[in-house]
């Protein structure tokens, strides 16, 4: 069924009659559920949105599974895995007698726009599709299976893909919808087992998905901090087997009481030969006389309930697809929307098709160094499960926490710890921030030191909010004492403060000029420089799952709205995203101000909403987003204006937002972001050593590495200065505003979508050559 469209406000040219359909295709991934969000935006713009289920067969001939689009449904992300409106392999379609079949179903529905989501064989046989688009109408009109004023009325198809699959073997984007929430599955299992292995001082080898890709491997065994993984793209040496007994032995020689192995099911060694979990259980067993367990993750990584990533990832892809089908004309090539660091962007479907398939060519001829190079940055992560290389620099780096506690600071401290041993440093300690440095908490930490963890929340070293300006003097002792050559600082917006005041006091005290760099970590998200921190997603995470909870509370009472209240200061990132993730009514915050009229809307909005069958209510409010209007102000007006209608409740989350384990995310960029800063720090370290002596005082010296837009850069923090609001503890420019119309529209208010920015078709060998300047 066709719904009729409204011409949308700002897209010149758009024909009314051109119908949008939506088709999971191959295998679900968690969270495929969260694109349809972008069916909200589709209404908005005008389109008659509609879907297709399951896959690909209901094209080729059974129409009863064509649908329009219901929309009484939830506008939140669906909580639950995989793709509601089911996904399949089509065999027909790869014939032309199928395409033939579909051809028609879509001609006598009108549809002309198509959007794909799947893996690369879906979004492949979506384009040899449209490619013969018109040859098929022709043949339809010689058969009688159309008439000829349908062809005419149909005569282009325009297709955009989304790439969903758990893999993330997708070249052209770095994360798939998926990817995140099949980590999280993981990951939870490797905790768990963890903690048995150490129990029973046992090995375990895990065998993860990923039989043409090892990605999954790759970021688990970061994650976990695995002694050795196996991968298809990286296949090991010929004398595998003795390099990985002796890594065991060496590991429980260094006091631990368990391995862990982590194997990709298509995991194999130099000549094409599998590696199975179950010959590495047995090599363990046979050499080194182990206790040993295998554990097959299977299926499970499919299911579960999406991460908040993977919420907001398919919410975003699910605009920016609705943008490019309204854009699009008879000559716009089919066109895949991915993600390029921070950006979604669109890229050529083919392009990244050919390059995909060209890393199965180069594994197949044997090129796995080219294979790993076509697969992105993604596969380009640190290797701190190495043993320390036989290197002496002579330089000693200090590592402290500076801030409130986030989940994410011990894996960046363990990346700059053993990477820093790896390239010779001697690595210190700092306990208690800049308090501790100043008191002289100061220790030698090793390899050792710093094993296990990955997993664990909080900080380790211990932190405080302590600015260093009081204590210059003891700090510059401390610094001499222990003949410090280079700070890296983990923290929020008091390491970017401190570091700051670090810099000031160089003009007065000289042991002050030495390399400094921050890591921002921080559930706030409030550090300049850089548009993720550390700890950020875990308190997403956490959030996201407690309004999940809530709202199966609300379900079963009927009739209720929830105020909420989340941490970050001044800045709404965490209410704004959650809101994203959890499908909030409305999200208040600092940085978009409201008026008592706003409220009385949103009160009027939630009034007609329980008209329908979703009778809950959701609403999420920083906690200094108004000096006046606090969270019980904003429950006591709720609950008067909703009387007879609604009720209320609140909650305030609270310090259970810094808490927990940290994410696969927090863990993995954690560990990549600490790499990096060592890497920095010691280039800098030498670029200023003079005769022994070590002089920084240039304002390149002191650098915030931050994630921007597309990649990992340093950034002097002098240059920051200017970008700061101190009063409020922000950033004068954050990127996650602009998302702020989308949690509106899913919500269903009416509103205008600003689509002044075009997004241009770019070029995936552009981006890796730019990719890889930046690696």
């Amino acid at each position: 069924m066709r719904g009729k469209a409204r011409s949308p406000l700002g897209f010149a040219g758009w024909d009314p009659d051109l119908a949008w359909r939506r088709l999971p295709s191959g295998e679900s991934a968690t969270s495929l559920g969260s694109t349809r969000n972008g069916i909200g935006d589709e209404v908005t713009q005008g389109l008659g949105p509609g879907l297709m289920c399951p896959g690909l067969p209901p094209w080729v001939g059974r129409e009863s599974y064509k649908c329009s689009f219901p929309t009484d449904l939830p506008h939140a992300p669906f909580p639950q895995g995989g793709t509601v409106i089911g996904s399949a392999r089509c065999q027909d379609f790869r014939t032309r007698e199928g395409r033939l079949k579909a051809a028609r179903n879509l001609v006598k529905r009108g549809i002309t726009n198509l959007c794909v989501i799947g893996g690369d064989g879906s979004l492949t046989g979506a384009d040899t599709f449209r490619a013969e688009w018109s040859g098929l109408l022709a043949d339809l009109v010689k058969t009688g299976g159309i008439t000829a004023d349908e062809a005419k009325k149909s005569s282009f198809l325009n297709i955009v893909g989304m790439v969903g699959s758990i893999d993330n073997d997708f070249c052209g984007t770095d994360m798939t919808i998926g990817t995140d929430s099949a980590l999280h599955r993981i990951m939870e299992i490797v905790d768990a087992i963890t903690t048995t292995a150490q129990s029973h001082q046992r090995t375990f080898v895990l065998e993860v998905m990923g039989r043409h890709c090892g990605y999954l491997a790759l970021v688990t065994s970061l994650a976990c901090g695995a002694d050795w993984v196996f991968i298809p793209e990286s296949p090991p040496e010929d004398d595998w087997e003795d390099h990985l007994c002796r890594r065991l032995t060496e590991t429980r020689g260094r006091g631990s009481r368990l391995n862990i192995i982590i194997v990709a099911e298509g995991a194999i060694d130099k000549h094409g030969k599998a590696i199975t979990s179950e010959d590495i259980k047995s090599l363990v067993v046979k050499r080194l006389g182990y206790d040993t367990r295998v554990t097959i993750l299977g299926h499970v990584q499919r299911g579960g309930t999406p991460s908040a990533f993977d919420r907001i990832l398919g919410s975003r892809m699910g605009v920016e697809a609705v943008m490019a089908l309204l854009e699009g004309t008879p000559d716009s090539p089919a066109c895949v929307v991915s993600l390029s660091g921070n950006q979604a962007v669109r890229l050529p479907l083919m392009e990244c098709v050919q390059v995909t398939k060209d890393v199965t060519t180069a594994m197949k001829e044997g090129r796995f160094d080219d294979a790993v190079k076509l697969r992105g940055r993604a596969f380009y992560c640190p290797h701190v499960c190495l043993p320390p290389q036989p290197l002496q620099s002579g330089y000693n780096l200090a590592v402290l926490n500076v801030g409130a506690p986030a989940a994410g600071m011990n894996a960046a401290v363990r990346s700059t710890v053993r990477i820093g041993i790896i390239h010779g440093h001697r690595m210190l300690a700092v306990h208690d921030g800049f308090e501790g440095l100043a008191e002289g908490k100061v220790e030698e930490i090793g390899w050792a030191g710093v094993g296990g963890w990955t997993g664990l929340g909080g900080s380790k070293l211990g932190t405080k909010r302590t600015l260093p300006k009081k204590y210059f003097e003891q700090i510059s002792a401390t610094i001499n004492d222990f003949s410090i050559h280079g700070l890296i600082i983990i923290g929020g917006f008091e390491a970017f403060t401190g570091s700051l005041e670090m810099i000031d006091g160089r003009a007065k005290f000289e042991e002050l000029c030495i390399p400094i760099c921050v890591i921002p970590a921080t559930v706030s998200n409030n550090v300049p420089g850089s548009d993720f921190s550390i700890g950020a997603d875990t308190a997403l995470n956490t959030i996201t799952m407690t309004c999940d909870r809530i709202k199966q509370s609300a379900a079963g009472t009927k009739r209720r709205v929830f105020i909420i209240e989340t941490m970050g200061g001044y800045c709404g990132y965490l209410a704004t995203m959650a809101g994203l993730a959890a499908g909030a009514d409305a999200a208040y915050i600092y940085e978009d101000p409201f008026t008592i009229r706003d409220l009385q809307i949103n009160v009027e909005h939630l009034t007609e909403k329980m008209k329908t069958t979703v009778k809950r209510g959701l609403v999420l409010r920083n906690e200094k987003c108004n000096d006046n209007y606090t969270t019980d102000f904003i429950f006591n007006l709720y609950s008067e204006e909703g009387k007879g209608i609604f009720d209320c409740r609140k909650n305030v989350l609270g310090h259970m937002q810094q808490g927990g384990t940290p994410t696969p995310f927090d863990r993995n960029f954690g560990t990549k972001m600490g790499t990096k800063a060592v890497a920095w720090i010691s280039g800098k370290i030498k670029e200023c050593s003079r005769h022994g002596r070590i002089f920084a005082n240039t304002a390149d010296s002191a650098c915030l590495l931050g994630m921007r837009r597309r990649s990992l850069v340093f950034q002097p923090l002098a240059e920051l200065k200017e970008q700061t609001d101190f009063d409020h503890r922000l950033p004068k420019e954050q990127w996650w505003l602009k998302l702020r119309p989308i949690l509106k529209i899913l919500a269903k208010y009416k509103i205008d979508l600003d689509t002044s920015e075009k997004a241009h078709l770019e070029h995936i060998m552009r981006k890796r050559v730019s990719m890889e300047s930046n690696i």
